[in-house]
């Protein structure tokens, strides 16, 4: 999901740093009341395992141009899943940045842009498994199609983000639309993947379940809400 540099530019960036902003903002406000639950210590631990986690699913796993953007196996849901919503999301703004700062330096003008589509996303599928996932269920029992749902949603709305950022800041022409079209349907198809990846990390989880204590994991991994 790397849109290519040069698709925002100018004075149309001024709305990548508003909404990367609010996306910091909310960050900050996930992590003061994870340290408030959970304590600093596991915040810090939790973020640097999805710190990562994220460089590598960046930067080591298979990706490649699609149109106008890339497409990666994110797994935004499994982070989110294992470790929690204020993890995550500082996993990847780190992560994100890391990768531009040391490996792909022609990634950092977008990076506004690109934090933004990952993480909004990760925001609505946290609250979306609320709904997904019964108060009963601790994440490790989830189901396919539970972790299909939560896969669809992020993967949707990173796709449509990008489809967002093209539009505004190159418009409607019918090269940008094909070019869309391409990149949406290649990234879907992660969808297909990226549940089976959520479902073997949770079940890896289980199975040591008694070396993944304290710090190492969220709570509602082994326990019911």
């Amino acid at each position: 999901m790397h849109i290519e540099p040069g698709i925002v530019h100018g004075a149309k960036m001024a709305l990548a740093c508003a909404t990367a902003a609010g996306a910091a903002g909310y960050t900050s406000k996930l992590a003061l009341a994870d340290v408030k639950s959970h304590g600093a210590t596991a915040l810090a631990l939790r973020s640097a395992f999805a710190t990562v986690g994220t460089f590598v699913f960046f930067e080591v796993l298979p990706h490649f141009a699609v149109g106008v953007s890339e497409v990666h196996f994110i797994l935004g849901t499994t982070l989110l899943l294992l470790l929690g919503t204020a993890p995550a999301a500082i996993g990847l703004m780190a992560g994100l940045l890391i990768q531009g700062l040391f490996f792909a330096p022609t990634d950092l003008p977008m990076y506004l842009v690109n934090l933004t589509t990952l993480l909004v996303p990760l925001f609505a599928i946290a609250a979306l498994a609320r709904k997904v996932v019964p108060a009963g269920t601790a994440y490790v029992d989830l189901t396919y199609g539970q972790a299909l749902k939560l896969s669809t949603a992020y993967q949707g709305g990173v796709v449509a983000w990008v489809a967002f950022w093209v539009l505004y800041g190159q418009g409607a022409g019918a090269d940008t639309l094909a070019s869309l079209l391409a990149f949406g349907t290649a990234y879907m198809a992660v969808v297909v993947i990226e549940p089976v990846a959520d479902l073997a990390v949770l079940a890896l989880a289980k199975a040591y379940r008694s070396n993944l204590h304290g710090p190492l994991v969220q709570p509602r991994v082994f326990h019911a809400a």
